[in-house]
């Protein structure tokens, strides 16, 4: 889409935004409002330091509070708010809280989903559904990167939750035709990450401080790092396309393919804050986590027409001006 065609296409859509609070949603939603979308936020707790607090974007919003284990909720908002499209965001995501309780990953990232999109089935102004996954629903694989047709051996808590959760929605296309389409990501970064203990915020924090980051894991599993403006743009050209029937029911992988290890990523970061001197303390500790997943975005390329804008080192200099214009407000 053009410019100006994208503007036409989402003025005044009404869309629900699940999970809006989250640092992806933030960012969501904020991309949305600029093009003239009715937003509608799903917000179950009140977290005022997030991004979508702190920019002014959850005034501009239509909110509803509740949770997506609660299936009324859904329904109702789906219904009185004439709801087009929906971007199922809202999960736990933080692996060793799952690793540790997984009860509450598996309430709201199963549950959730399937209460949505039970509710999306019983509301005919529903048009399109983005649903999120991610790389750890494939869990170990023999080969690298990860392609959409390989099949998903997820064996941890979080990583099960998002299979399953990646699976219902496919279901909920091939039984009920529903216009539904699925993203796997890998790690997202960008300001309004306020969970200390992920990589890239926790040694931001850490670096700003003068104080050595902390890596949980030995350092060397690979991952995907992609920019948040990023992630948001594809989620929103994934729904743009939900129309064809080539898309829906589909999965798509999102990822700029440049997969780096923890150690150099935190390296990476602590350069470009010039504390380069702030060796990372590898700790070792981390259980029950997969060793290496990036992702072959060759998919999105191809039907979607989507590509990252941002290099890593640009995405990571708008995040370290974030925090430090952040760090700098709480004094």
């Amino acid at each position: 889409m053009t410019g100006e065609e994208r503007n036409n296409f989402w003025r005044h859509r009404r869309v629900f935004v699940t999970g809006c609070t989250g640092i992806l949603g933030s960012w969501l939603t904020l991309q949305l409002l600029d093009l003239g979308a009715d937003v509608v936020g799903l917000v179950r707790d009140q977290v005022p330091h997030s991004w979508l607090h702190i920019s002014g974007v959850y005034d501009r919003i239509n909110v509803v509070h509740g949770d997506v284990t609660d299936y009324d909720v859904l329904e109702r908002t789906l219904a009185e708010y004439e709801v087009e499209v929906i971007f199922h965001l809202a999960a736990q995501t933080i692996v060793p809280i799952a690793n540790r309780v997984p009860r509450s990953t598996f309430e709201t990232n199963i549950r959730g989903t399937w209460n949505l999109l039970e509710a999306a089935r019983h509301n005919p102004t529903v048009q399109r559904i983005v649903v999120a996954s991610s790389d750890k629903a494939y869990g170990e694989q023999p080969h690298l990167p990860y392609t959409e047709d390989q099949p998903l051996l997820a064996r941890y808590p979080y990583d099960v939750s998002k299979a399953a959760a990646d699976m219902i929605a496919q279901s909920y296309y091939y039984t009920f035709n529903l216009p539904v389409a699925i993203t796997r990501l890998g790690n997202i970064y960008g300001g309004g990450d306020l969970n200390w203990n992920r990589l890239v915020p926790g040694t931001i924090r850490s670096a700003y401080y003068g104080e050595r980051p902390v890596i949980r894991s030995d350092g060397t599993p690979m991952r995907d790092y992609i920019y948040v403006k990023d992630a948001a743009n594809a989620y929103i050209t994934l729904a743009e396309h939900l129309h064809r029937d080539e898309v829906q029911g589909q999965v798509f992988n999102f990822a700029p393919e440049r997969p780096m290890s923890a150690l150099e990523m935190a390296r990476l970061i602590l350069e470009r804050m010039g504390k380069q001197d702030l060796d990372p303390l590898v700790l070792g500790t981390a259980r029950a986590e997969i060793q290496n997943q990036y992702l072959s975005a060759e998919k999105a390329r191809r039907v979607l027409g989507w590509q990252p804008r941002y290099s890593l080192e640009e995405g990571l200099d708008e995040t370290i001006a974030w925090y430090e214009a952040f760090f700098q407000r709480q004094g």
